[in-house]
């Protein structure tokens, strides 16, 4: 078994008590939005506790620790097992304490420098300005800590620059119920790929929200948070896009023209919101390619009357579940064998049940099923 060593030892380089008092646990765990149950079980576990002792052997945790903690935290928030995010705090050197010591008096110079902006009747942005990369105090005061960028070798952080917004951001945004800073995160730039976006920032947010245990008050559920916020991009960017293909001389979405080449879209049954759906379609759209989410009840019946009256170009499945029902799959082959139909599966044992034919494809992955579809409307 690995063994992890102590916190070294506060008689190693500091920053003096003077310009950073040592803080008693509670204070810690509001600074970094955690537990103090979190904190007391990082330090039985891992070593990350308080390393300063005062009279009466109260522990006090010191800039260096509170450094280790945020190095902890920001690992395990990019998925990095606990275990190995305990020893990269563990063994993070002089200069990484100093940087990430230095980002959060950051943080907390831009959070009293907005606070006196307020008191002074000054603290609402300019119409336009971008929300600033800085880390908010959700309504319940509790301030939660943003990831901090990493740069190269080659190249220095730049504490002042603006940084695109990053997977542990919007799960930050989500397990803090900020609905509004979720909503602004998640927003998609005129003009950028949905795609791109949904793979690199939508799903692993999904999943690393999926894999967290929450103790949350009635009417609080980050998954509600972040879907809400996934959908109301997609829907203002497909809206913005149409607007401006109409604008330029476009035919509207309903023109006929536009709905014979269309992809269908089913998720499998059980697929509460099917964000992967909705990103699948947005994808298409920005690529020319016109495709509609079939919601609410699909039974087999439904299904193929609504494969009857489109007469869609193609269908795709799209599920984020590991052992899918793919009935409607089989029902529609069945009723369509030349039909071509893509499934996005990426367990290998829920896609041995799908029929054998030429025209029903598994793909693994969901720039795969955009590009498969692509390639059959076009």
């Amino acid at each position: 078994m690995t063994s992890l060593r102590s916190a070294p030892n506060p008689g190693g380089p500091r920053r003096k008590a003077t310009e950073a008092p040592a803080l008693a646990v509670a204070a810690v765990a509001k600074r970094l939005g955690v537990a103090p149950a979190t904190l007391r079980t990082w330090d039985r576990r891992y070593g990350l506790g308080p390393s300063e002792h005062t009279a009466g052997s109260h522990r006090r945790y010191t800039a260096d620790d509170v450094a280790r903690l945020v190095i902890m935290r920001r690992l395990t928030l990019e998925g990095v097992a606990p275990v190995d995010a305990a020893r990269a705090a563990l063994d993070a050197d002089e200069a990484e304490l100093a940087l990430e010591i230095e980002v959060e008096d950051s943080d907390d110079a831009d959070d009293a420098d907005g606070a006196e902006r307020s008191d002074d009747g000054d603290g609402d942005p300019e119409p336009g300005a971008a929300p600033s990369p800085a880390a908010e105090t959700p309504s319940g005061g509790v301030r939660l800590l943003r990831a901090v960028p990493r740069a190269s070798d080659d190249e220095p952080v730049r504490l002042g620059a603006p940084r695109p917004t990053s997977v542990s951001d919007v799960v930050d945004a989500a397990i803090a119920f900020d609905q509004k800073k979720c909503d602004q995160l998640l927003r998609i730039a005129p003009g950028a790929d949905p795609g791109h976006w949904w793979s690199t920032l939508v799903e692993p947010a999904l999943h690393r929200i999926a894999e967290r245990t929450f103790l949350a008050s009635p009417g609080e559920m980050p998954e509600v948070v972040f879907s809400n916020a996934t959908l109301a991009a997609l829907r203002e960017y497909t809206h913005a896009s149409e607007e401006a293909l109409v604008a330029g001389g476009g035919p509207p979405p309903n023109h006929p023209s536009r709905m014979r080449r269309i992809v269908l879209i089913f998720a499998a049954p059980g697929e509460q919101v099917p964000l992967a759906a909705h990103a699948l379609a947005a994808a298409l759209g920005a690529q020319g390619a016109m495709a509609r989410i079939v919601t609410g009840s699909a039974t087999a019946h439904r299904s193929l009357e609504l494969v009857t009256m489109v007469r869609p170009a193609a269908i795709a499945v799209v599920t984020m579940q590991p052992r899918p029902v793919l009935d409607v799959v089989h029902t529609l082959h069945e009723a369509n064998p030349d039909l071509p139909i893509f499934v996005g599966l990426a367990n290998d044992e829920a896609a041995a049940s799908l029929p054998y034919a030429s025209t029903v494809q598994r793909v693994r992955s969901f720039t795969g099923l955009l590009h498969e579809a692509l390639a059959v409307v076009r």
